[in-house]
């Protein structure tokens, strides 16, 4: 797990450290020393911590002027023993919610397992940003993280599941991904990022 790198081909155009809005500017990294853990395996050093003893994450674009986010998680999303969730919601989203930004797209290739609880979180997160036209969605979520979403409700908080986990959003800038999803959100199915 420590060779995968948060994505790194948007950092000419946004790197959070560098954000003065965001909650993780003035971030220094060490390239060298490996000290976060999933499952007893160390992740690479560019992902960033936010509470969380075994999620980890990275802003990869923020647009304060359309309000939104792309962020990629990395590691195990644990509600029910860690209220992963909570941290999330507290240390990075209210905070993000507070510079304008009401619209997050989620990058979950790489969360290996959900564990629901209840959802509270969820759904205060789906309150504050759907008085501003908002909406969360989650992109390529493995079947089991999916179903177990599934079970847990979120569904009606999160766009997630199909045809949200067939999305090839690598090759293109973030603009053209926002576009996309947004249109996917509302309904506007159309295979545009292949």
């Amino acid at each position: 797990m420590h060779d995968i790198e948060p994505y790194y081909r948007w950092r000419e155009h946004y790197v959070a450290a560098e954000d003065e809005h965001s909650p993780f500017y003035g971030r220094i990294y060490d390239e060298f020393r490996f000290s976060n853990k999933v499952y007893n395996y160390y992740i690479h050093p560019q992902w960033d911590e936010f509470g969380s003893a075994t999620l980890y994450l990275k802003v990869l674009y923020a647009d304060y002027y359309d309000g939104y986010a792309i962020i990629e998680l990395i590691g195990e999303w644990n509600d029910c023993l860690s209220n992963d969730i909570m941290f999330l919601k507290r240390d990075l989203i209210d905070e993000m919610i507070r510079q304008g930004i009401h619209k997050y797209i989620l990058i979950c290739e790489n969360v290996l397992n959900f564990h629901g609880s209840d959802d509270c979180y969820y759904e205060e997160w789906y309150e504050d940003v759907n008085e501003e036209g908002g909406w969360i969605c989650l992109l390529n979520t493995l079947n089991h993280v999916n179903d177990e979403m599934r079970d847990t409700q979120l569904q009606q908080y999160i766009s997630f599941g199909e045809p949200f986990n067939e999305v090839n959003w690598r090759p293109h800038k973030p603009k053209v991904i926002f576009k996309a999803i947004e249109a996917m959100v509302h309904g506007e199915y159309r295979k545009v990022l292949v």
